[in-house]
């Protein structure tokens, strides 16, 4: 139960007589209010919640946190109440915090370059088998989003997942102090934000600073094939991975449906694209074994996973071909691994790639694009790409390989010109990836050639 309590000790005054309220949600934006909520307006460089109050009000909320010193509406309803702190975001955060202390789910914390969304997905359908589960929503995995998913959560909840996201040093160490996590994992280090970090070790030391706020008796599970982990050896430290770990993830062999593999003398199965996924799917599997779920509860869970959209996901076109759409966002890494993911894939004659543009990659972009070429060897066919960054890709692919290496290589300036040329090509045969940060929207192609195929 979301009440006024959470608010002890954060609160200098209030409009009304303080007496205990409940609220039937917490929210930052007057479009997600709904009745009897609590609203919480936050200030920005270019806007001032405070203005939306009517708004929110108009939309249900009974009450509102407000930040001292903010001019204070003359026409509010006598009945709504006002809850006058130092700062509303920091406010937002603690109570977030105590929340979490309130419910005492099992919390874990995921954060990462990469696969933070898939991990999250995976270990939510091992866990729900054994009690009830709330997940981050979209991409709630901020400063903002993280305490908001806190508050979401049923006071029935036992386990609670968090995505950690961040863009620059102490974002991720604040995530978890409000998170207090039981058990947390770093899925890998990418060179998604090197623009901000400036390094892939700049991105390690950010992304390690999960454990800043991991409960005294947890546990962080990380990548034992990540060289600029090494130097992390406390106990509380687990490594995964397919060499020098702690856990070992072996006999990994790719089906016609994704992957097999065997781990701490126990057979998987997973119905994902993707080595790296065997991966992620192994955090998940350590994590359930922590909290005591059984091999075979934990072999049917990876048997129902649900994947957020746009995350290697299989669709089957209008001729009938499969589309793989991990459109969502892109760093090198996870482009590479898509690739890798399309080669792996059996049966098909044509495999296409269609590459955008990757970005926040610093002053190291171009070289970092170029790097992905390497990797594009047969059984890829086609080499398409999209972006002023991916022509990169498309110069250094064309410079590498022989004329007779691919079936075609090309690079193109539009979508539309894009998708008119993939409604052409594509056919039963062909296996399709599409992939590049979310900037891009790179989804829209699949929606305008299947569209132009219709026609």
């Amino acid at each position: 139960m979301l009440t006024s309590s959470l608010l002890e000790g954060l609160t200098i005054s209030t409009r009304l007589n303080e007496t205990e309220q409940s609220f039937t949600a917490v929210s930052t934006d007057t479009r997600t209010i709904v009745a009897g909520a609590l609203f919480v307006p936050l200030k920005g460089e270019r806007f001032n919640g405070h203005d939306y109050v009517d708004a929110a009000i108009k939309s249900g909320a009974q009450a509102a946190l407000w930040e001292e010193g903010q001019p204070v509406p003359a026409d509010l309803p006598d009945d709504f109440q006002l809850y006058v702190v130092k700062d509303t975001l920091f406010t937002l955060q603690e109570m977030a915090s105590a929340y979490r202390v309130k419910i005492n789910p099992k919390v874990i914390g995921i954060t990462g370059s990469n696969g933070k969304t898939t991990t999250k997905d995976i270990l939510a359908s091992l866990l729900s088998l054994e009690g009830e589960t709330y997940k981050t929503q979209g991409n709630y995995n901020n400063h903002i989003g993280l305490p908001l998913t806190i508050l979401a959560m049923p006071s029935t909840c036992k386990y609670l997942i968090l995505e950690m996201g961040m863009s620059g040093y102490g974002e991720i160490e604040r995530l978890s102090e409000i998170a207090k996590p039981d058990l947390a994992i770093v899925t890998n280090i990418g060179e998604s934000h090197m623009e901000q970090l400036g390094s892939r070790a700049g991105i390690a030391k950010a992304k390690m600073e999960i454990k800043e706020g991991l409960s005294p008796a947890g546990f962080l599970f990380i990548d034992s094939d990540e060289p600029l982990l090494d130097g992390w050896k406390q106990s509380s430290i687990i490594r995964v991975g397919f060499n020098h770990a702690d856990i070992l993830v072996e006999n990994v062999a790719a089906t016609v449906d994704g992957y097999r593999f065997d781990m701490e003398g126990h057979h998987f199965e997973l119905s994902l694209l993707g080595k790296h996924n065997v991966k992620n799917a192994a955090y998940c599997i350590a994590v359930a074994h922590k909290f005591g779920l059984s091999t075979s509860k934990i072999q049917t869970g990876l048997r129902q996973i649900s994947l957020t959209s746009m995350r290697l996901e299989k669709l089957t076109g209008s001729k009938g071909e499969l589309i793989v759409n991990d459109a969502y966002n892109a760093s090198p890494t996870s482009m590479i691994a898509a690739i890798d993911a399309l080669k792996a894939i059996p049966s098909y004659e044509k495999r296409v790639v269609v590459l955008g543009d990757m970005f926040e990659l610093g002053t190291e972009e171009e070289a970092l694009h170029k790097s992905v070429a390497q990797v594009i060897t047969p059984p890829i066919t086609h080499v398409l790409t999209l972006g002023d960054r991916a022509k990169w890709i498309y110069e250094e692919a064309s410079h590498i390989s022989s004329s007779s290496t691919f079936d075609e290589i090309a690079h193109f300036t539009t979508k539309q010109e894009l998708a008119d040329h993939l409604s052409k090509l594509v056919d039963q045969k062909t296996v399709i990836l599409f992939k590049a940060s979310r900037g891009m929207k790179l989804e829209e192609v699949i929606t305008a050639y299947q569209d132009k195929q219709q026609d």
